[in-house]
């Protein structure tokens, strides 16, 4: 299991357009299992509905769990999505 945390940079949070390119970047990793932790609550980051009622702000620490075959590279992915884009 490969855990980072991140802290959110974007004024408007997750919103509809950046919840629908996180789970697609999240669905391109099909072996790997990848949950988003905010304020105690968890979603599968393939879910855009579930990604959008964690209710996630600017400010809010993100942790994102990756378990699988391909969790190194699932979680480098997500970090970077995380980075260019929240």
């Amino acid at each position: 299991m490969t855990t980072f945390n991140y802290v959110i940079q974007d004024p408007l949070g997750i919103h509809a357009r950046p919840a629908g390119q996180l789970a697609k970047t999240a669905g391109g990793f099909a072996d790997c299992d990848i949950k988003i932790t905010v304020n105690g609550q968890t979603a599968d980051a393939k879910r855009i509905m579930g990604l959008m009622k964690l209710g996630a702000k600017q400010g809010h620490t993100l942790t994102v769990t990756c378990e699988g075959g391909d969790e190194a590279a699932a979680a480098a992915g997500m970090e970077a999505f995380l980075k260019a884009n929240l």
